[in-house]
């Protein structure tokens, strides 16, 4: 769409172009590159690095739930787990769905294996414990 172009080379980084074309169904929240750009100076940079590719699969699997949820149920979910099996938290504030901080700024984008909603903030999962 023109707006993902640092979500599209992360995820060519991690290897998952391929598991995310896959049947599915899944469903991305996924940042644009205004969110990317909303990362310290250096973190995109650092993450697409080879070294780091465990932690970037992490982070980009942090914004897959399975199944097909639309923004009528993703509203009224309060959490949800993500592929890589951490938590996120869903909320509506004055009308909108937020997915931990960040906001759905576009809902209910159909693919052919399951939905992608736009958020304005790149996920963070949790560290492990």
């Amino acid at each position: 769409a023109g707006s993902f172009k640092t979500l599209a080379a992360a995820l060519g980084a991690a290897g998952l172009v391929d598991t995310l074309k896959g049947s599915g169904p899944f469903t991305v929240f996924a940042p644009t590159d205004e969110a990317f750009a909303k990362l310290p100076a250096g973190t995109v940079e650092s993450l697409l690095k080879p070294e780091n590719k465990a932690k970037l699969v992490d982070i980009l699997t942090y914004h897959v739930v399975a199944g097909n949820v639309d923004s009528a149920a993703a509203m009224k979910l309060t959490e949800a787990t993500a592929l890589d099996k951490k938590e996120l938290k869903l909320e509506v504030k004055d009308g909108a769905l937020f997915i931990n901080k960040s906001k759905v700024t576009t809902a209910d984008v159909k693919c052919t294996n399951g939905t992608i909603h736009i958020i304005d903030a790149v996920l963070m999962p949790p560290a492990d414990k």
